[in-house]
């Protein structure tokens, strides 16, 4: 993923698999909960510093992610594109 805005669901996915699916499994590509955390953090940031990510986007990845989560990991999502949006 190299960006938020090349986040897209639904294209070229097996029938039944979640939105967004292959393109979580290839930034996960291995790597702990935390190191992945960071580094979304890290490039989402650096777009709202830049003026490259809005609100509605951050909502957005957030809606299209959250399911695919459990709830100890959501709670972290949503603290996380809290503060985003505080920047």
């Amino acid at each position: 993923m190299q960006d938020f805005r090349s986040y897209a669901g639904g294209q070229g996915q097996e029938e039944g698999a979640s939105p967004g699916s292959e393109a979580i499994a290839a930034l996960l590509g291995g790597k702990g909960e935390g190191e992945v955390l960071r580094a979304l953090y890290k490039e989402a940031e650096a777009a709202r510093r830049a003026g490259k990510l809005t609100d509605a986007e951050l909502d957005n990845f957030c809606a299209a992610v959250a399911p695919m989560l459990g709830d100890g990991a959501r709670k972290k999502l949503e603290q996380v594109v809290g503060r985003l949006k505080k920047i």
